[in-house]
């Protein structure tokens, strides 16, 4: 039989009451008063109810998060300094995971709701007009991770994406490498494409290269999407010189392609990825890519939240935080 506030209450010959505000801290109890009441707890090992806890305090101690998929590698290692920097901070997290559809991410954000979470981050691969009408409506503090949510008066954190293609790609240029072919999430309005897609532009700005809007394409973050694009270029002899894949399975989904196809990497075709995540550096050969801290950026987020939850930080904050060009073996001099 479990333990309730009542037994406390009776064993320490106090009101339920006076149990209460020595839990919740809630209301001044006198100091012999409140050390009779925390022994009582200890002796009969009573665990506060959480939810009759957060109506009284009006804090639940719980963060959303809300990520598209939780197999990338990339989420994985968010959600590590995530979890763990909640955790010091004695926050419990309730994770979403809405494998990228726009019903169940609807979903989650209302449940997240229900459940009174003190505060959400948010991550998507797409970013929508009824994601703005929620934040829009909602009370609770949100970050953002991988997009500048500044046009949603929203904070976020990320690395700066048109610097780091931009930069990416130049290196290509400045390796003599004439055709290049982006393979990113699409053109239209997502969470980071539209720096990325830009930045690209301006790599081909830079260098006094022409650009073509068909050297875009949409590999949607999967790998059978980028083996696909690249299968039908060998088919229409199209192959390019170098390929810049934003995520680093896409990248790989590149390279298993042109391999496929009878190609070499990166004596025919220089490939690159984007995150550095631990697949760079286990695939062979080992990926060329722009090196985002991941773990900081997870950890940087759920600290702005908790400051934003605790009235800290009151205003719009964007974080980009540096990212690092890691030469490795699938691209080279020509």
């Amino acid at each position: 039989m479990s333990i309730t506030i009542k037994d406390v209450a009776k064993q320490a010959n106090v009101s339920i009451s006076t149990v209460s505000r020595v839990i919740n801290d809630s209301k001044p109890v006198s100091d012999d008063i409140k050390m009779r009441v925390v022994k009582v707890i200890e002796e009969l090992g009573y665990k506060p109810n959480p939810v009759a806890r957060s109506l009284v305090t009006k804090k639940s101690r719980l963060i959303g998060v809300l990520i598209p998929d939780i197999s990338d590698p990339y989420i994985a290692e968010l959600l590590n300094a995530i979890e763990e920097v909640a955790k010091t901070y004695d926050y419990d997290i309730i994770l979403c995971n809405s494998y990228g559809s726009l019903e169940s991410e609807e979903h989650y954000m209302h449940l997240m709701q229900t459940k009174q979470v003190e505060g959400m981050l948010f991550l998507t691969y797409k970013l929508r007009t009824s994601h703005k009408n929620f934040f829009e409506k909602s009370q609770m503090p949100v970050v953002m991770i991988n997009r500048d949510a500044s046009e949603l008066n929203l904070s976020s954190v990320s690395v700066n994406n048109f610097d780091a293609v931009r930069e990416l790609t130049s290196k290509l240029f400045e390796d003599g490498h004439e055709d290049i072919v982006l393979i990113r999430n699409g053109k239209e309005s997502d969470v980071f494409g539209p720096s990325q897609y830009e930045g690209f532009k301006q790599a081909h700005e830079d260098h006094g290269k022409s650009f073509d809007e068909e050297s875009v394409y949409n590999g949607s973050f999967q790998v059978k999407h980028a083996y696909d694009i690249v299968r039908g270029l060998i088919q229409d002899k199209k192959v390019p010189d170098a390929i810049v894949a934003t995520t680093d399975s896409m990248a790989v989904g590149a390279i298993n392609s042109l391999v496929d196809g009878g190609y070499k990497v990166p004596e025919d075709v220089s490939v690159a990825g984007f995150y550095d995540t631990k697949i760079a550096e286990l695939y062979r050969p080992r990926l060329t890519a722009i090196h985002q801290p991941i773990y900081d950026i997870g950890a940087v987020a759920i600290r702005l939240l908790i400051k934003q939850i605790t009235g800290e930080a009151k205003e719009t904050t964007h974080f980009y935080l540096p990212h690092d060009l890691i030469e490795r073996e699938s691209t080279r001099k020509k």
